[in-house]
Formats: C-alpha cells, sequence, structure tokens
C-alpha cells in the first residue's frame, strides 16, 4: 500500500485463523492501521490481495467488509455525542414501524438483548457524550457486532482504559472468542497486553512485517527488540537532584464537572521544583478536572491556585502559560492538536507570536518557523508524511509526539501532563519517559496524571490518589505497591482526607 511519498505496507503477506486472537504491533507508523483499513476496506491495495473467508475482494469499501462479516473500532471513536446508546447501534440499520418511523423501543430491546448476549454491560437508553470513554468502547464493538461482525479489529483498545476496564475488555475478548468462534484482531503497543490475551503476534517495523509467532514463543523484550531494531533499555530511569521550591499550589478547591455537579471537592496539594506528582484515579473521580482547573480551561467554584508563586484567578489559559506553565492534554484529538493545520502550524502554536517567529506583530518568518519545526520534529522522532500535511492525517502515536514536542519546547518551570503515552509505542514510550525525567532533573516541577499505574509508578517520586474529588492518600513512591494502592482509589475508608507517607 502506497501513499504519495510514503510506502505504508511493503509486501505484506498475513494469514489470520478462525476462532484466534492476533496481537499486530509496531511502532508508530509501522503501517499496523493501514494493513487493517484495508481489511476493513477504507484503504484499497495499490498491488496483492485480500481474501476473507475464502472470498477474495473485489471492491474494498467498508460496506463490503460488514457483508464479509468485518467490523473495526477505531482508536478514535465514530459515535454521535447527543444520540443514545441504542441510536448508535442501530444506526443505518434502525429498525421500522410503520415502514418508515424509527422505533426506539426496538432499538433499545435489540440493544438490550447484544447486551445479555455478550456480556458487554451499557444502559441502552444513556446519552453517549454522559457516559465514560470505556462505555463508550463498548458501544463501539456492539456496533460491529449488531451488524454480524464475526471478524473484530481492535485499533488501539486499552489507550483510553483504566486497568479494570481493560481487564473487563479481556475478558469479553475471551467470551466471544470461546463462545462464539469469533476472530479479534487487537492493534496495540503494549507488550503485557499482548502476552495477556493473544494467541499470534505479528511484528511490523517501517511497513514490513518482521515476522509472526505464536505468543507463548515470545516475551517482551524479544517484542520490543523486533518492534524497534534494536534492544529496548526501557527500565532503566536515573532521577538525580534534589526538591526545591513549590512551584505548583492548590488549596482547597472546589470544580464543578460538565452537569455542575462537584468533581473536585476541597483537594489541596504541592510540587515543589524537581518532583514528579502523580496522580492515581480511576476515570471519572474529578482527575481531568483538577488539571483542567489549573491549566485555565475550566472555571474555579472556591478555592486558590497558584503557579510559581502567583494566582492564577481571573486568568485564561493563555495568561497562565506565561506564568511558566506548559500542558500535555489527555484528549489530543480535542485539545491537543489542531487537525486540519499543518504539523508545522501545530508545533508553533503558543509561540506563534514571539519576536523569533514573527516580525512587527502580524508578519511570520516562514524561514525561521520552518527551521525551527524541522528542529523539533527530528529531535522528537515524529514520524509522518512531512511538516506540511495535516496532523489529523498522522497516526495517533505520532499525533501524541507532536503534542509532547510542542510543550516540552517551551522549556518551562511547570508541567502537567495527562496521559503522555496514550496510543505510543514501546520506543517512544521509552523516548517520553526519559524526557519527562530529564525534566524533572532540570528542576521543572511536573504533576502527572495517567491511567497506566506502571506509568505513575515508574515516573513518580510521590504519588496521591483520588476518589470522587478529593485525595484519599499520599505515598512516596517506594513506599506502596500497586495492590495496595487500589485500595485507596476506590475510596478513602476512613471518611477523611489521609496522607500516608511510608
Amino acid at each position: 500500500m502506497e501513499f504519495p511519498g510514503v510506502l505504508a505496507n511493503d509486501d505484506v503477506s498475513l494469514d489470520i485463523r478462525r476462532g484466534e486472537v492476533f496481537a499486530l504491533v509496531g511502532e508508530n507508523g509501522a503501517g499496523k492501521t493501514t494493513l487493517m483499513n484495508i481489511l476493513y476496506g477504507i484503504n484499497e491495495p495499490t498491488d496483492g490481495e485480500v481474501i476473507i473467508g475464502g472470498r477474495k475482494v473485489e471492491h474494498f469499501s467498508p460496506k463490503t467488509a460488514i457483508s464479509l462479516g468485518v467490523g473495526m473500532v477505531h482508536q478514535h471513536f465514530m459515535l454521535v455525542p447527543s444520540f443514545t446508546v441504542a441510536q448508535n447501534i442501530v444506526m443505518s440499520k434502525e429498525p421500522r414501524k410503520l415502514g418508515f418511523l424509527f422505533d426506539n423501543k426496538a432499538a433499545e430491546q435489540k440493544t438490550r438483548e447484544l447486551v445479555e448476549n455478550y456480556g458487554l454491560m451499557v444502559d441502552p437508553s444513556a446519552v453517549v457524550q454522559e457516559i465514560s470513554v470505556g462505555l463508550q468502547q463498548r458501544v463501539e464493538i456492539l456496533k460491529t457486532l449488531y451488524r454480524g461482525a464475526d471478524i473484530l479489529i481492535l485499533d488501539e483498545p486499552t489507550a483510553v482504559l483504566t486497568p479494570q476496564e481493560t481487564d473487563e475488555l479481556f475478558a469479553v475478548i475471551r467470551r466471544v472468542v470461546k463462545e462464539h468462534g469469533m476472530t479479534v484482531i487487537i492493534i496495540t503497543h503494549k507488550l503485557y497486553e499482548v502476552m495477556a490475551i493473544s494467541d499470534r503476534v505479528g511484528v511490523m517495523r517501517k511497513g514490513r512485517l518482521i515476522g509472526v509467532a505464536d505468543t507463548c514463543d515470545m516475551d517482551e523484550k524479544k517484542l520490543a527488540s523486533m518492534m524497534v531494531g534494536r534492544p529496548v533499555l526501557y527500565d532503566r530511569l536515573e532521577k538525580t537532584g534534589q526538591t526545591g521550591e513549590e512551584r505548583i499550589r492548590v488549596e482547597r478547591l472546589h470544580v464543578a464537572d460538565n452537569r455542575g455537579l462537584p468533581a473536585v471537592d476541597g483537594l489541596s496539594l504541592s510540587v515543589r521544583a524537581g518532583e514528579v506528582l502523580g496522580i492515581a484515579a480511576i476515570e471519572g473521580n474529578g482527575q481531568s478536572e483538577l488539571l483542567e482547573a489549573i491549566t485555565g480551561m475550566r472555571p474555579i467554584e472556591s478555592g486558590e491556585i497558584f503557579i510559581c508563586g502567583q494566582s492564577i484567578r481571573g486568568k485564561g489559559p493563555g495568561e497562565i502559560r506565561k506564568l511558566g506553565l506548559a500542558h500535555i492534554p489527555e484528549d489530543r484529538l480535542a485539545t491537543g492538536v489542531c487537525r486540519d493545520a499543518s504539523v508545522t502550524d501545530n508545533l508553533i502554536v503558543g509561540r506563534h507570536r514571539d519576536r523569533e517567529f514573527n516580525r512587527f506583530g502580524f508578519h511570520q518568518r516562514t524561514s525561521t518557523i520552518e527551521r525551527y519545526a524541522r528542529q523539533v520534529y527530528e529531535n522528537f522522532d515524529i514520524r509522518g508524511a512531512g511538516l506540511e500535511v495535516n496532523a489529523g492525517s498522522m497516526s495517533g502515536g505520532n499525533m501524541q509526539k507532536v503534542v509532547v514536542a510542542r510543550e516540552f519546547s517551551f522549556d518551562t518551570p511547570v508541567l502537567i501532563i495527562a496521559q503522555p503515552t496514550r496510543g505510543v509505542d514501546v520506543g517512544a514510550i521509552e523516548f517520553i519517559h526519559s524526557r519527562i525525567i530529564e525534566k524533572r532533573n532540570a528542576g521543572c516541577a511536573i504533576l502527572l496524571c495517567s491511567a497506566d499505574l506502571d506509568e505513575v509508578f515508574r515516573l513518580s517520586d510521590r504519588i496521591i490518589t483520588m476518589y470522587e474529588g478529593r485525595i484519599t492518600g499520599q505515598f512516596k513512591t517506594s513506599g506502596i505497591s500497586k495492590e495496595e494502592i487500589g485500595y485507596y482509589m476506590t475510596g478513602d475508608r476512613s471518611g477523611e482526607e489521609a496522607v500516608y507517607e511510608k
């Protein structure tokens, strides 16, 4: 498969068997999603052929793929937020009454039957924009099952899930394979998940299929080396230096969610120069609203926030940035990149008015901007069709690299980081983690929120747990295990905000 200037898939031959879980791994831009987009009919191969269930595909389109029993859940969901779960699931195959009226009751009944049959628990009448990301993914899977899929492609299925939701998803995958004989193909970067769920694994690198093996014959280190083409020193992070002055202070903060309900309830915390404070919480417990309040994206009901000693009350995101704050948001599509703008424009956002890049306040220094963007692009190993393509055409992992590269290049004393490696490959995770620790060692104060507990433990000096908008525990990383911390993530048993340091 070839795009202008890019050979996305280079002479790939692959067979996938009925009733197996097949994992497809590789670095960002390795060609995994392109290969699966061909199978689902989104892209048509420039050479070669595709055979599904013994039938050669002649006309490539999602409609053809669906008719052959192929369903795909994309990394970025394709749901109508204002519609209910049932309305999204039956869309394009709606039950009708009197021949033309949409039958909502029948839609909800069909959804309940799917839920009971496959064990994907979700309320058919719930509005999609009001349910968690994990439940939205279930809706996407139910959509494909409603259309009769017996081959299910999941593109980065756990990138937006908590560990608990990941366990639930894997239980569903095992159930549909065992009880319904389905074939499941998972595109992923998380190698421990490959080992946990798949029967066989294929590794891609730079558009080529490097090899296919039984998962039981592999381990994470072998897979990582095959993906990157070199040994991955994933567990070596050197933390140096001492903590300094307080850079972030939050006092008795109250913040409401989008429905006007309390999301952050009287929370206080502090982060000093030269430390990483990690937040461990199950999704929906106020951590997102906390970071949005600190970065000026959400109004403060009451309480105070100080960045480098200055109150942010009444300030917008731009003014808060000028105090010395950079921000990697949790949703790269909604608030991280502009998909319709070029990679260059995305890399320069926030600095486009600097004298270095702008003359007289309105005339851009094009050559200077291009040199700067090229340098950042190469320093952060962003891979794609070039600087002038729209950011939205890149893989999810490379979009994330654009956000990380831009924010790290501000060289600010404070970093607010949410889900830094969501949907990013093992080589890029190693790179991003090392950059975060470099910032910490250089004296940056970092507030980190991640759904990946391994990531929180690896990067943090201290960890706080949140439940229903309150801090339920505070720990030194070396003083608690992931199993123990789960206790505090599910609620404060004492009923009071507690500080536990060992």
